[in-house]
């Protein structure tokens, strides 16, 4: 099973950053159901502006917690540089 790690544009310009093993569904709960993260729920719609595929959830939860501790800049930087 792969898991993707995601950065999504919200409606205001923030950046939200997760981690999932079904990123249809999620980026659908995101922009629709009650099950998106509260955070984007008052922000949609949102949009994806980066994704990395990785192979464990361990590995997943560490790379997202790399790019929350990044500045925006920075992660705009791995956005531009991964478009």
């Amino acid at each position: 099973m792969s898991w993707m790690v995601y950065i999504l544009e919200c409606a205001d310009s923030t950046l939200y950053t997760g981690c999932t093993n079904n990123f249809e569904k999620r980026l659908q709960e995101h922009n629709n159901g009650k099950q998106g993260a509260k955070y984007t729920r008052a922000r949609r719609p949102v949009k994806v502006v980066f994704k990395e595929e990785v192979t464990t959830l361990a590995e997943g939860r560490k790379r997202e917690a790399e790019i929350k501790r990044m500045t925006r800049e920075e992660k705009l930087q791995l956005i531009l540089k991964n478009s």
